[in-house]
């Protein structure tokens, strides 16, 4: 071995850091210990670094003796049965990748499988093997995706493993506090002395611990030191408030909207909008209430009568010439021009007549004043974005759903949504409308926006994208969500579902189940790769109910090829089934060691 231009520092507890830090930067702009920068710094470089790898290996200078480590506390959570502990093991010993060329075989991945374990081990409530704590570790440190269920699972031995090990230091910084015991709600001093001179992790930690008890006194905490708070501390403790959200937030948020951060201020209003009864969400059902109305003597747009005014940077959506009245401020058009709507029938008129349709007129704001920037309106547009439109849709997103019905003449959200909308305002509105739903979490209103999921339109009558509808759908339960989805997939196929699945709850109910696996048995007839369907495969492989697995039993055959296929393709399409099989069988098998149902 080369030996360096001259003798390497002695080890010390960064010397390897320091070691991995010049390499990194390289040695024309840092040189290793005792070595001037020149053409023998990257072979010192490596022999330096080869010295204190012997020197790692080979054990540890001799020192005094140090404070042996306190026991790991106790895990006093029942053991594994036998079985789940050696199904455990394979799953972290024993974790095979996908295979490359596109094809996977038919063995499971038990990757994606492991999650779904730890998910049933904390339900059932068990504690870990110790001896696999190491193993579970290293697994939750290479997926982020993977650690909060397996630290639940792994318990307070992993904690204290982690103090040990630098490597597991994250299991630290994931838990709340650092691992730190929290004081109990009702211990004061305790609680105010450690919000006061804690570390930031542990106060976060404390305060969304008070907020799950008691919200009240987790907010009374913030507000005795809100004033003195950096602002990002500040922005993160006023996001704790999410949970146990409620009308006795309301003043705090709203002194909140005057704080120094624009930041803090778009979430205080954020929050003050999901509550409906807030001052806040009055003031923004009053602004949208003054860009929104019914136009009831407005033609249909196919005998394409109006005047021209059309287009979102027009003043007037509706033409004075017809006599309608345009939307002018919060009451609106109240009186007889809304109580004497007649619905939704006749929306779209008859090409040959002249009979006026009730229509939504759109009239947006024409300037950001300092109260909408107050209650939390971003007056600067994203690139791309007109201004007017840009508010309306921020205005009409934090209005109350509730505000429309009364608005527009006592409709349901349903007939709300299928009314038409002039000038091209539809997408904004109905967008904001989706935002709002979301928001609020109002079913009514999602289902409305959400449709039919047998429409000929995929995009249904008020969402704009993939993501938009899994957000609604978020908001519905989970036998309504299957059931919407099962119909989607009927209707539209695969192609356009694999966003709507996830948000569905595991396992798959029979009927959503049946039609993704129809979908698929549909595609193979095709004679198309599998390839493409591997996305929906792999959740079909986690989420489709294990006692599916006789059924799918008739598709494990290679099919006869239409003439058009693909070549080979029955062949794959057979393989990628025998994995969906044996994939839910296994499944089986470790609800079935774990005592889940």
């Amino acid at each position: 071995m080369t030996r360096t231009s001259a003798p390497v520092d002695a080890p010390g507890a960064n010397a390897w850091e320091g070691l991995v830090t010049t390499a990194l930067l390289g040695t024309d702009r840092r040189t290793p210990p005792g070595t001037a920068p020149g053409p023998a710094a990257p072979t010192a470089l490596l022999d330096a670094a080869a010295a204190e790898t012997v020197r790692r290996r080979a054990g540890l200078r001799p020192a005094r003796a140090a404070e042996r480590p306190q026991p790991a506390p106790p895990d006093t959570r029942p053991p594994l049965p036998p079985a789940a502990a050696r199904r455990l093991a394979m799953l972290l010993a024993d974790r095979p990748g996908p295979s490359g060329g596109g094809r996977r075989g038919t063995a499971p991945d038990l990757t994606e499988l492991l999650p779904q374990w730890l998910a049933v081990a904390n339900a059932r409530g068990f504690a870990p093997p110790p001896q696999l704590l190491p193993a579970l570790l290293d697994a939750a440190r290479g997926r982020t995706d993977l650690r909060p269920a397996a630290l639940r699972f792994a318990g307070p031995r992993a904690l204290w493993l982690a103090r040990l090990n630098p490597d597991w230091r994250f299991a630290l910084r994931a838990t709340p506090g650092g691992g730190t015991a929290l004081p109990h709600p009702e211990d004061g001093d305790r609680v105010r002395r450690l919000w006061q001179d804690g570390l930031f992790a542990e106060r976060v930690a404390l305060l969304s611990a008070l907020r799950s008890r008691e919200p009240a006194a987790a907010r009374d905490l913030l507000a005795t030191t809100w004033a003195t708070e950096r602002a990002e501390d500040r922005l993160m403790f006023l996001d704790s408030l999410r949970a146990g959200l409620g009308p006795d937030d309301e003043p705090f948020l709203e002194q909140a909207l005057a704080d120094r951060s624009r930041n803090v201020r778009a979430t205080a209003a954020e929050l003050l909008s999901a509550l409906p009864g807030s001052a806040l969400a009055a003031r923004m059902a009053v602004r949208a209430e003054a860009c929104v109305a019914i136009d009831h003597l407005r033609t249909p747009r196919p005998l394409r009568t109006g005047t021209g005014n059309e287009g979102h940077g027009r003043t007037a959506p509706a033409s004075a010439s017809t006599g309608a009245t345009r939307p002018t401020g919060p009451t609106g058009l109240t009186g007889p021009a809304i109580t004497g709507a007649t619905g939704i029938t006749g929306a779209t008129g008859t090409v040959g007549a002249a009979e006026a349709t009730p229509t939504i007129a759109v009239e947006a704001p024409h300037e950001c004043d300092p109260g909408m920037e107050r209650d939390g309106v971003v007056a600067k547009a994203p690139a791309g974005r007109g201004e007017r439109s840009w508010w309306f849709g921020q205005l009409v997103e934090a209005a109350p759903l509730g505000t429309w019905s009364r608005r527009l003449g006592g409709r349901t959200p349903r007939e709300i949504v299928a009314l038409p909308v002039a000038d091209d305002w539809q997408g904004e509105l109905h967008a904001a409308w989706c935002r709002a739903a979301v928001r609020q979490q109002d079913a009514e209103w999602s289902r409305a926006l959400l449709g039919d999921p047998s429409a000929p339109e995929a995009g249904g009558p008020g969402a704009v994208s993939l993501a938009e509808r899994a957000k609604l759908l978020g908001t519905l339960n989970a036998a309504e969500r299957a059931e919407w989805v099962a119909g989607f997939i009927g209707t539209h196929g695969l192609s356009e579902a694999f966003q709507l699945l996830g948000v569905c709850a595991v396992p798959w109910g029979a009927p959503l189940g049946r039609a993704v696996v129809d979908a698929l048995n549909i595609a193979r007839d095709a004679g198309s790769y599998p390839w493409s369907f591997s996305g929906v495969m792999g959740l079909a492989e986690r989420c489709l109910n294990p006692s599916e697995a006789s059924r799918l039993d008739a598709l494990l055959a290679v099919p006869d090829e239409p003439e058009n296929a693909s070549p080979g393709a029955g062949g794959y399409w057979a393989e990628a089934f025998q994995r969906l099989v044996t994939t839910l069988r296994l499944r089986a098998a470790m609800a079935e060691e774990l005592g889940a149902a």
